[in-house]
Formats: structure tokens, sequence, C-alpha cells
């Protein structure tokens, strides 16, 4: 517990004799006692202005927003410390206490820095940024993966002439085609309008009505795929409320009614259930599970609340769940309900093959994302950690530049390794070796300030290292597990699509919307991972249905082009 506060009431008569005693420096015994409680006084109430700075500063995050908490950024480009553990073997100010972020780093450097760092080399050359010039800025036409080609042939030339400037032997050769970009506008949704030609007999009176050619409408006879999947995408990959889709469309002069809109959606999730159930099935193989959740309102479920006891769960959430298979292709999946991320994952791994090792499951430390039904190895999230002392920066430089130096060794360290086509083993044993020490020498200092009381536990301070203490075996264990990653900030980056779809729509009318929902925004950030065109691919699972009914796992966004080359190479063959 705090201790009490001492309460010292002063006159102006005895503040002015006290102030008279300190100039002409005769003190009595009680004196003493007084200044002791104002220097208390001040202490306290330096660490309050502290800590209000602190959550004034997290309030303007939150409405403003951060650009970064990269770690130029938060030091005013100081240049990382090249040994981010010195403060650890700091042992000028041993024994004080650091709730107010008082003492300076030490200038010993630990036992484990090296200046000649094997990052310093890569593949046998400098690893020193890149050199090379920036860019202009544009797009590539390489990057143009959506766009029709059309190809215009030479008005009066072709391969084979004669030079047109009259070269005694010039004949002209092909080149590769001079490329220009055409851009054009449309609505979300497009209409053409066929006028079928009608004729009728003037002796009998029968109507014959022209047919429609089989290129002129493809998929049924109002809705093309193309427009069906530019409904999902729109709504569920980048948030636009139906109504609002709707609004738009009216605005172009091509209307449809928002019922309209839900109602071709709910056809095409019945046309692609098998491929989601699919990616489902293999998305449980995973070695690595990455989950988190938000809440996500659902109407139906606020109805049933009302009606619920206190010891029912009342809760809604969305799940966000990347999984990582054996080939390092990722799966984003996404669950709405009642049930926390923990759960949704155990009713994930029930789908999983027996024969599968242990997987590892990257999560934050909060108790609801994971469960014990199945076992698995749990990683915490290093930037979790980290984002504790990024936010207190202000109040405690130097410990938040020890721990953050620190924490970019090891990310440092990782990239090094990804870069090298590193195996699982060998990136663990890289850790091992060069970012293995300082850690443990972060931990050290960490467990030193808890026990012997150099901080204060209550503080924000002491909040942040008590973190990281209690969850060390978790936010480490890529030094001690192959392949555990270090965050979980893939995952976070999914459960935007979900805050937007909730800031627009701002919530799911019953489950069964929410279940659409979460096939569809599972699709469609799977095609994103793995930078799939998602248009193209819906409107090919709808084209090419009855193949994809019987072979759903040819029909992945990962390997559907090679299943759709191998039917048309099949069909030109007879």
């Amino acid at each position: 517990m705090k201790k009490a506060q001492r309460k010292i009431e002063l006159s102006e008569a005895e503040i002015k004799d006290l102030s008279q005693r300190l100039q002409e420096k005769t003190l009595f015994d009680k004196d003493y006692e007084i200044l002791m409680g104002m220097l208390e006084v001040l202490v306290t109430l330096n660490e309050v202005v502290r800590q209000q700075d602190i959550s004034i500063k997290r309030l303007l995050k939150r409405i403003f927003g951060v650009k970064t908490e990269k770690r130029e950024n938060l030091f005013d480009g100081e240049a990382p410390s090249e040994n981010p553990s010195s403060l650890a073997s700091d042992t000028k100010n041993d024994g004080e206490n650091r709730q107010t972020g008082s003492g300076e780093p030490s200038e010993e450097l630990h036992a484990s820095e090296s200046k000649n760092h094997p990052e310093d080399t890569l593949n046998g050359e400098e690893n020193s940024k890149d050199q090379s010039p920036k860019g202009h800025g544009r797009n590539g036409v390489d990057a143009f993966t959506g766009a029709e080609h059309k190809t215009v042939e030479h008005i009066d030339l072709k391969v084979g002439d004669k030079c047109p400037f009259q070269c005694p032997n010039g004949r002209l050769y092909p080149l590769k085609p001079a490329l220009t970009l055409c851009f054009s506008g449309n609505a979300p949704v497009g209409c053409t309008i066929l006028e079928r030609e009608r004729l009728r007999c003037n002796a009998c009176g029968a109507v014959f009505t022209a047919e429609i050619d089989d290129g002129a409408i493809t998929g049924n006879r109002y809705y093309d795929a193309s427009a069906k999947a530019a409904i999902a995408v729109y709504k569920y990959g980048f948030g636009m409320p139906f109504y609002r889709i709707a609004a738009l469309q009216e605005l172009v002069g091509i209307p449809l009614a928002p019922s309209t809109l839900w109602e071709k959606t709910e056809a095409l999730a019945d046309i692609i259930l098998p491929v989601y159930r699919e990616m489902v099935r293999q998305a449980a193989q995973a070695k690595i599970f990455h989950n988190d959740d938000t809440t996500m309102p659902v109407l139906s479920f606020i109805k049933e609340n009302e009606l619920k006891t206190d010891k029912e769960r009342t809760g809604m959430f969305t799940t966000g769940i990347v999984a990582v298979l054996e080939d390092d292709t990722v799966v984003a999946l996404f669950f709405t309900g009642r049930h926390h991320a923990g759960e949704n994952l155990d009713e994930l791994q029930e789908l999983r093959d027996p024969g599968k090792r242990i997987p590892i499951q990257m999560c934050d430390a909060l108790s609801r994302n994971t469960n014990e039904l199945f076992s698995r190895y749990v990683a915490h999230c290093l930037s979790h950690g980290r984002r504790n002392f990024v936010d207190i920066i202000p109040a405690f430089p130097d410990e938040c530049k020890m721990v953050i130096d620190t924490l970019a060794l090891v990310y440092k360290n990782d990239d090094i390794a990804k870069k090298k086509v590193m195996s699982e083993e060998q990136r663990l044993a890289y850790h091992k070796e060069h970012s293995g020490p300082a850690m443990q020498t972060l931990h050290d200092w960490m467990t030193k300030q808890i026990k012997e009381k150099q901080v204060e536990p209550n503080s924000i301070l002491g909040k942040a290292i008590s973190y990281m203490v209690k969850y060390w075996p978790a936010l480490t264990l890529f030094l001690t597990i192959p392949g555990a990653p270090l965050d979980n900030n893939i995952c976070e980056r999914i459960l935007k699509r979900v805050l937007l779809n909730r800031k627009n729509a701002m919530f799911y009318k019953n489950q069964v919307g929410a279940w659409i929902g979460d096939l569809f925004m599972s699709i469609i950030h799977t095609c994103s991972l793995a930078r799939i065109n998602p248009m193209d691919y819906i409107i090919k699972l709808q084209e090419y249905k009855s193949w994809m009914k019987l072979d759903p796992e040819k029909w992945m966004p990962w390997n559907y082009r090679e299943t759709v080359a191998q039917i048309e190479s099949q069909a030109l063959n007879g």
C-alpha cells in the first residue's frame, strides 16, 4: 500500500520565519521535518504531473491517431545506443527510487556487445541502406494486373515490310510493344441495355425476338459474375454499406436497391461456400496461428441480451485469425459471434489432423485469447510490451530508450534472418546468439527494479516493467521454439478491416449476415495477403463453379490460376 502523504499546514508568518532561518542557516529541529515533508509533496506532485501528461498524450493519440512509433521518431532522430542494455549495469544510482525517472545511464559496456555485428555484412557485401535513387512515385505497368489489354496494330506497316526510309536492305522486325495507359471511370456495378430486335408476322401475328449472344451476358440473365463480385468487394473489402453503394449507383444513373445488393451477395455466398470451407480446413493445419478479437454489434444478439441473466455471456466479438501454413502460405479468417478468440481457435483446431506437430499461437496477454483445450505453444506480442514504454517516454526517457533499443536489436536480427532466408532452426540459433544476451540483460535489469523496489510498482514505469516480467517466457518464445514470431502485427492489420466495416455499417443485423460477412472478408483478405486480385478470383469461382464444387482444394487463391489454365488447355486440345 502507498504511504499516506503527510499534511503540512503553515501560515504566512511561519513561511516567512522559515525562509529567514534558511537564509541565516539557523534551522531548528522541527524545520527539518517540515522541509522533508515539503520534498515528499514536491516528488508526489512531480509524479502526478508526469502521469497526467502521459494520460493526455494517450488521449490525443486516440483522438487524432499516431503516424508512427518508429524508434527514430520517438527520440527526435537520436541514433540508437550502441549498447541498449548499458543502463542495466548502472551502479551509481543503485537504491534510488526511479519513479521520477532520475539517474543517468552508465557508460559501462555490457560484455555481450559486439561492435562488429554479423549483420554488418550480408552475403559478402556491406549491409548499408539502399543507395539507389528514389523512383518517380508512379506505378509501373506491371502493377496494373487487372487492366484489360488490347493490341493496336500499325496501320501502314507490318513485319517484313521494307523500311519506309528507303534503306537499301532494311526490313522491319517486331520489337517489344510500346505501352500506353488509358483510364476510364464506371460505377461499382455497370449496366448495358440490350435492344433486342422484334419482328411480327402480319398474317399470323407471331413475334420473333433476337436471341442474346452468348458473349453479351455471362452468368445468369441479368447479373453477371463481375457484378456480384464487385458488390461483395465494395461491401466487405472496403467497408461500404449497401445503402451507400445504392446511393452511389443511383447517383450515376444505374439504381440498385440495398435489398437487391444483399440478395445478390447472399446468392454468391452459396456459390463459393465450398471454397470457404476448404480454406478453413487448410487453415486448421497451420504451423502458426495469430489471433485477436474486437467487438462487433449484432442486432439480434442485442435483443437477446435484454432477456439474459447476469451470469450469461452478452459479449459480441469478431475474431481475426491469421494461419501460416507449412509452406508459409497465409490464410485470414474471421468469426463473428458470442465466442472470443481463444474459443474460436479451439473450434478451428478441432479440424486439425492429429498427426500435425504442435502449433504456435501468437496473441496478446488477454485471458480470452487463449484456451487450454488443445496443446500449443503460446507466444505473446512484443509490440504490446514495447508500446507500454513508448507511451511513457516523456517521463522516463533513459529507461524507455534502453528497452526500445534492445527490442530494436531483436527486430534487426529477425530482419537479417529473413533476408538470408534462414530455416526455422537457423533463425532460432541466430537469435540465441545475437538477441539472447541482450534480452537476458534486459530481463535481469527489470527483475532487479521490481525486487529491490527501485521503481514504484504502481507507477506507469512499474506497470510497464511488471507486464514484461510477468509474461517473459511467452514474449521470448522466439528464443526457445523454432519459427515463433515476434509480434501479432499481421493479425492487428486484418482487424482494421473489421473496424472499417463497423465504423461505416455499425452492426450486423443477425447471425446470418455476420456469417456471410465473415465468409467474404476471409476470402477477400486472404487474397490481399497473397497479392491476388479478389475480383478476378471471385469471378473465376462463379464461371467455373461446376469444377470448383467437385474439387475445392484446387481453387484456393494461391492455386486457382493454375487450375483455370489447365481447364482451358484441355478445352483447346479437345
